[in-house]
């Protein structure tokens, strides 16, 4: 079920009111948490449910197990890299079995060797995997570093690790920030939900209406960009840019505000990426719960810059092959994580991996800033591309035919572009620029703004594109 469907904007205020009206005790809104999440997840296919489940119970059996063992230290270890690797396993099947084993036929048949006999698995991936076994290793990594007492409470522990607001999407909460909340009580309170639903709103703005709308430029120039011309090419990066950011943080605000209209503090998973003056900083506002969740369970525990410079190049290659895996099982996602890899090398032999200086010039700040976009960008061509070949191809048609007519689409979105990212930084001490609106003494402007908002995204409803991060 997607945030923007028809039937979401049923679902939610059913569950809502069921959760706050119906659900006088914690258990019981924490099995209603449940059931409304395995009925969310269901609703693409039944048979994920049954997936999210085992990962929850084996979850659950080793923190437990790792607990009971605790004073023995092979057998809680061996506990904890049980549960680690079958999760691993089933999302290694799931997601990358297929990948490669082409890649290894591939590989085979350029050596001129015999091909292996490695069938392929005519299986469906689930939506969200990659987000939840995530969640789920966390857990029992952090039982075992002794972070976190083992939860017995199994209906708290299957809410945790199924609430649908941040299920298929994150952000990537850890059981030290989320389960807490799970098992504690909770009480509605008037003003979180009112701010909730603020912060959706906004999403859905980002989402549906700026999002959703370079998404119809993107596809067309990505379909066709045999034949368009270098300006066309460029827009095209530029709007899937901007179509990549709209609806990823889009999706977390959605996610964010929802959870506050159930009581529920969700973490920040984007900070104004686009405005950061270097691929450090960007990586510090994109995504922030997975290149956290890398930072701790990958970078860390290899040692990350504390053994010197070859080791710190090592890990970050490490971090960066990850999140590009974790992203798709595809070359030009492994590539793409290797081109970012690639980005902090001269950082990293330079050994200037600081902020830049806040007492900068406005002007040095401005080509920092746009220097570290375009950056972004070109990585985002590889991002978007089916095959590496398109990549290349689309690349080559930049330098190629030039041309500096400006398309269609950039005209069309260049308004809606530029006041979001307005928006966005005149009220960047802000969570969302919607909590800024709620500080306005006028109220008959604010609710104009609301207003006004929501008439947008209804104007522009319909299309119900699907979230690009549902395929992680």
């Amino acid at each position: 079920m997607s945030f923007s469907s028809f039937e979401y904007l049923l679902f939610l205020p059913i569950v809502f009111l069921a959760y706050w009206y119906l659900c006088p005790t914690l258990r019981a809104k924490n099995a209603l948490v449940v059931g409304a999440s395995y009925f969310f997840y269901g609703w693409w296919d039944w048979r994920f449910t049954l997936l999210l489940a085992l990962t929850t119970l084996l979850s659950y059996g080793g923190g437990l197990a790792e607990a009971k063992w605790r004073e023995q230290e092979g057998r809680a270890k061996a506990a904890m890299w049980v549960v680690v690797g079958i999760n691993l396993g089933i999302l290694g099947v799931f997601k990358y079995y297929n990948f490669f084993a082409d890649s290894t036929r591939l590989l085979f048949a350029r050596l001129g060797w015999a091909q292996p006999s490695l069938p392929l698995l005519e299986i469906i991936l689930p939506v969200g995997i990659s987000f939840y076994t995530f969640q789920a290793l966390s857990y029992v990594i952090d039982v075992r570093r002794g972070r976190l007492q083992p939860t017995r409470d199994v209906l708290a522990f299957f809410a945790y690790l199924s609430f649908f607001p941040q299920l298929v999407a994150g952000p990537i909460e850890r059981a030290t920030h989320l389960l807490p909340q799970f098992l504690g009580p909770r009480r509605f309170n008037y003003a979180q939900a009112v701010s909730g639903m603020r912060q959706m709103l906004w999403g859905f703005f980002k989402k549906v209406v700026v999002a959703d709308g370079c998404a119809e430029g993107v596809n067309a120039i990505f379909a066709d960009y045999q034949h368009m011309n270098s300006t066309t090419l460029l827009m095209g990066i530029a709007l899937f840019s901007v179509q990549i950011y709209g609806d990823f943080s889009g999706y977390s605000d959605i996610a964010i505000g929802t959870a506050r209209l159930f009581g529920i503090d969700l973490m920040q998973n984007f900070r104004l990426p686009y405005f950061a003056r270097s691929i450090s900083d960007f990586w510090r506002r994109w995504h922030i719960s997975l290149m956290t969740w890398l930072r701790d369970y990958v970078y860390i525990p290899l040692g990350g810059s504390r053994e010197g410079t070859w080791h710190h190049l090592r890990n970050t290659l490490l971090v960066f092959l990850c999140s590009g895996l974790w992203h798709g099982a595809a070359w030009t996602f492994v590539l793409w994580g290797l081109y970012h890899a690639l980005l902090f090398t001269p950082r990293i032999l330079l050994g200037r991996q600081r902020v830049e200086r806040a007492s900068a010039s406005a002007l040095r700040k401005i080509g920092q800033t746009l220097r570290t976009f375009g950056l972004v960008a070109a990585g985002w061509l590889l991002f978007r591309s089916s095959t590496l070949s398109d990549a290349v191809q689309y690349a080559a048609g930049i330098f190629s035919r030039w041309s500096f007519a400006m398309p269609a689409y950039g005209k069309t979105m260049l308004p809606l572009v530029v006041a979001m990212f307005a928006a966005e930084w005149l009220t960047r001490r802000y969570d969302h620029p919607l909590q800024a609106v709620a500080q306005w003494r006028t109220s008959s402007l604010r609710l104009a703004t609301y207003f006004a908002l929501a008439a947008a995204i209804l104007y522009h409803a319909g299309s119900d594109v699907q979230f690009i991060y549902f395929q992680f």
